[in-house]
């Protein structure tokens, strides 16, 4: 079950450029820290797709495992794992976010 959820994980993050795992979904955060990432993303511009990881309790916890972090929102930028809300923000403000998702 736990390779299964991996999977379907790596296919997600491997299938779309960026995506945002979190809270809620882009148009409804249901955390702070979901709602300032998705807010960093939409400052950005590109698209990104969400996954409401309150909607698949498999997905919530697989994806910590996945990407050895322990909360959630989780950012992925082609194919690799970028951080959570903290460093999404650390980015944005740098500028390295940007670069990042239209680079």
């Amino acid at each position: 079950m736990a390779e299964d959820v991996q999977k379907r994980i790596d296919d997600i993050v491997k299938g779309n450029k960026v995506v945002l795992f979190m809270k809620g979904n882009a148009r409804q955060p249901q955390c702070g820290f979901s709602m300032r990432t998705v807010q960093i993303l939409n400052s950005i511009g590109a698209p990104f797709t969400t996954v409401n990881v309150l909607e698949d309790s498999e997905i919530r916890e697989g994806v910590k495992s996945y990407s050895d972090w322990p909360t959630i929102p989780q950012l992925f930028v082609n194919g690799e794992f970028v951080g959570g809300s903290d460093i999404a923000m650390e980015m944005f403000e740098s500028g390295d976010l940007t670069k990042l998702i239209t680079g």
